[in-house]
């Protein structure tokens, strides 16, 4: 309950919430973990971040050039 709102707050302060995940890349990944599951809801951008490739989408996310 803490984490959740306090990516809440987070959320409301920040521009915009991006979360790598480098499991997200691996086949049947699915954010079940209590915290994963409670901050997901805050997350604008949820993306890959296991490789050179996707650190560099992430970069372009961040930076407003590609939606995630």
């Amino acid at each position: 309950a803490l984490l959740a709102a306090q990516m809440r707050r987070l959320h409301r302060l920040a521009h915009r919430v991006v979360w790598a995940n480098p499991r997200k890349a691996r086949p049947g990944y699915a954010p079940l973990a209590a915290g994963m599951a409670a901050a997901l809801p805050s997350v604008d951008a949820f993306i890959e971040g296991h490789s050179l490739a996707a650190l560099e989408h992430l970069a372009a996310v961040v930076r407003g050039a590609e939606d995630a």
